[in-house]
């Protein structure tokens, strides 16, 4: 019974969001007021807040099903697998996927919702907070590392902050080749993949010889 219970929350949220993104970028995001998304949703405002904390999170909550998937990606990488390695394979992947988190999207629904964001300065101010929830799931994460090197708790935290901006600046870099130059995500697949990889060559090596595109494996700190 419990678990139906879920199964209709979950929908009504998933409604109440995609009522209020339709909403937004039909409109825009300041003229758009909760009450409109509630009537829209068909709930009551005290029942839409009850599944969003604010109106931002209307449209940005989808960040975070991300904001540990980094630290989940350290904790479960292969026996002797470094970091960094683990974290540049999870990106391919995401780009051979398509996840919008990576950028290389080119649908049309996830070109509109991601100009949303970052077209509005509440969005991405409340994306900016879950950026930073992200660097410090991973911080932590990467403290259990058994070979991080000391002082453990400032690597952590300085490698964490790398990872992330590195991962948005990525992200950020293949959606505006999409959405400003036209180009395809198929067309940019390879050259995407070769950006992550000296991306995280730099975070490895430095900026001496993470040009060259070396591996990111062999760094110490990645281990």
């Amino acid at each position: 019974m419990s678990g139906l219970r879920e199964r209709k929350k979950e929908l009504t949220r998933q409604a109440i969001s995609e009522a209020a993104i339709t909403l937004f970028l039909e409109h825009g995001f300041d003229r758009v007021s909760v009450a409109d998304v509630a009537a829209a949703a068909d709930v009551s405002k005290p029942t839409l807040f009850s599944y969003f904390a604010t109106k931002e999170d209307l449209v940005v909550h989808r960040f975070a099903d991300h904001q540990d998937q980094a630290a989940q990606v350290v904790r479960d990488r292969l026996p002797g697998e470094p970091v960094l390695d683990a974290l540049l394979r999870d990106f391919l992947t995401g780009l051979t996927r398509r996840d919008p988190v990576t950028g290389l999207n080119d649908h049309p629904a996830v070109l509109a919702f991601t100009a949303l964001v970052y077209g509005t300065p509440s969005l991405a101010a409340r994306v900016g907070e879950y950026v930073a929830r992200a660097e410090r799931s991973l911080a932590d994460a990467l403290r259990e590392a058994p070979d991080l090197p000391q002082p453990r708790e400032l690597t952590a935290a300085l490698l964490a902050a790398q990872v992330t901006a590195t991962q948005r600046v990525l992200a950020l870099h293949n959606w505006r080749r999409i959405q400003d130059d036209g180009r395809t995500a198929d067309d940019l697949h390879a050259e995407a993949a070769d950006d992550a990889t000296r991306a995280f060559g730099l975070l490895a090596h430095g900026y001496a010889t993470g040009t060259a595109g070396s591996s990111a494996g062999s760094a110490t700190a990645a281990g």
